[in-house]
């Protein structure tokens, strides 16, 4: 066994150990090790996909002495790897977007724990990437879950509780449905690995045995991950969530933790199910009607708002609804789809959440939008950061969300049934999206003549600055070179087969 195989359990564990040392350290400290943490595992990950991409196959990589069907197991292909890399990255990007207003967000003998919340939401995420296991995959799913909850909670005041009580009631539910899906796939199969899984699903759908159990189990297991994933209508925790928490949360509950939850449920849908079978299921129906309900209910819902954290809030109900559209269209080119757009919605979606802080803080603190006329004068990164991820929301060409949008169309051309429901709700929610962005970079961009809050100088913002200027590079990037990405999804997928 070459070495690099041991890196994405490497990248695992030592999230883990990171946040159980930072326990015990000042905030500094801790947030020098959690910077340092996941420039290795953007290392490992860099790494690992570079092996997988040079062997051209996938590798199953056994935890302990216990083989299959006891033991635990790490697969790990071209996507895997590539996900876990995408996902380190927008993690220290986001974190240092927010470390300016950390100071101000968070009491001085709590920030420690914030850095300990990230490095616990790292490892879990990164286990959701890897693990060919059901069941640790359910175990990290609730670890995933509790540090999201804490990286809701840490800026105390009664909104943040009051949206981390919601998102935990959801999210139980959500977890309790997965459970339940995984313990009757477990009866039905006797295996938790999700390779063995999926052999005796083949052979108990081909024999026509228990075909009902099969599909309250896909049932159970996709909408206990679409209520965990904010899809519309479980989506009443997510707008005070992500619009009242610290700035980095909000950046990184919006682009990593609902999308950690849906890689889940693909690799489910193709490792665990089987693509055909899942295919031939009702679920794949609702999931596509939730999408697009979605879609348009979140572009409604931001219209109305007049908050603009909330607002792009919102806009993720929206964009998790494409995701689900794709996913619910029941081709590959809808699913690679649904893959670049969990992409593209990361680094989009941080972009604007560290963006609109850099605004609202010229502006009083003020979030509305009556404050905001005239911002992007007095804070120039932020202004233009902001304008580029509204024009990558909308689908504007260069841009992330140009090519998005650009496969959507591809793959509903391609499915004939749906394809006129999916090209006419694209259509509107692009024209719903494109009406609540720009009216927000008109009003930033209107000069006032009582200039009463103050212009922010360079040299104090000197990491926040880089930080809107990675995730600008990052978006131009899947937006103009965009064909390469397509290409190892494809391959990626092609491997989960």
């Amino acid at each position: 066994m070459d070495f690099v195989q041991n890196f994405p359990a490497i990248s695992i564990l030592i999230c883990l150990f990171a946040g159980i040392i930072s326990s015990g350290l000042k905030g500094r400290t801790a947030r020098y090790i959690n910077t340092a943490l996941i420039l290795i595992v953007i290392f490992l990950s860099f790494c690992t996909l570079g092996y997988v991409l040079g062997t051209g196959e996938a590798y199953v990589y056994v935890m302990g002495k216990f083989p299959a069907p006891w033991g635990n197991e790490i697969k790990a292909g071209v996507l895997e790897a590539f996900i876990a890399l995408f996902f380190s990255i927008i993690m220290l990007l986001s974190m240092w977007g927010g470390i300016k207003k950390l100071g101000d967000e968070v009491e001085d003998g709590k920030v420690f724990l914030y850095y300990v919340l990230n490095d616990l939401l790292l490892s879990s995420l990164l286990a959701l990437v890897y693990t060919n296991d059901l069941f640790t995959a359910y175990v990290f799913v609730e670890i995933n879950t509790i540090a999201a909850c804490g990286l809701i909670m840490i800026r105390q005041n009664g909104r943040t509780i009051e949206a981390a009580a919601r998102y935990m009631i959801m999210s139980l539910l959500g977890s309790g449905l997965l459970l339940m899906g995984i313990c009757m796939l477990y009866d039905l199969t006797g295996h938790l690995l999700m390779s063995n899984i999926r052999e005796q699903v083949e052979i108990l759908f081909a024999s026509g045995n228990y075909r009902i159990p099969l599909l309250v189990t896909i049932a159970l297991m996709s909408v206990g991950l679409a209520i965990k994933s904010a899809l519309f209508p479980f989506h009443a925790w997510l707008p005070d969530a992500y619009g009242y928490s610290t700035v980095s949360s909000a950046a990184i509950l919006s682009s990593l933790v609902s999308k950690g939850y849906i890689f889940l449920l693909i690799k489910i849908i193709y490792r665990v199910i089987g693509f055909d079978i899942f295919y031939n299921s009702r679920i794949i129906n609702i999931l596509f009607v939730f999408g697009l309900m979605g879609m348009i209910f979140g572009s409604l819902s931001a219209i109305k708002e007049n908050d603009v954290r909330r607002m792009i809030a919102f806009s993720s109900v929206a964009q998790i609804g494409y995701i689900y559209m794709g996913i619910g269209m029941g081709t590959q080119a809808g699913m690679a789809a649904s893959v670049f757009h969990v992409l593209s919605h990361a680094a989009t979606k941080s972009l604007l959440f560290i963006a609109a802080i850099g605004l609202t803080d010229v502006s009083g603190g003020s979030r509305q939008f009556v404050e905001l006329t005239g911002a992007a004068y007095r804070n120039k990164w932020a202004g233009v950061a902001f304008t580029v991820g509204s024009l990558s929301m909308v689908g504007v060409p260069l841009f992330s969300g140009f090519i998005s949008k650009l496969l959507f169309a591809q793959a509903a051309v391609q499915n004939n049934v749906k394809m006129l429901p999916a090209l006419i709700v694209l259509g509107i929610s692009t024209v719903l999206n494109a009406i609540y962005f720009m009216k927000t970079v008109i009003r930033i961009y209107t000069p006032v003549e009582d200039r009463s809050y103050e212009s922010v100088k360079f040299g104090g913002m000197k990491l926040y600055a880089a930080t809107l200027v990675g995730f600008i590079i990052l978006n131009v990037f899947l937006g103009v070179s965009s064909q390469p990405v397509v290409d190892l999804i494809g391959q990626g997928l092609a491997m989960f087969s």
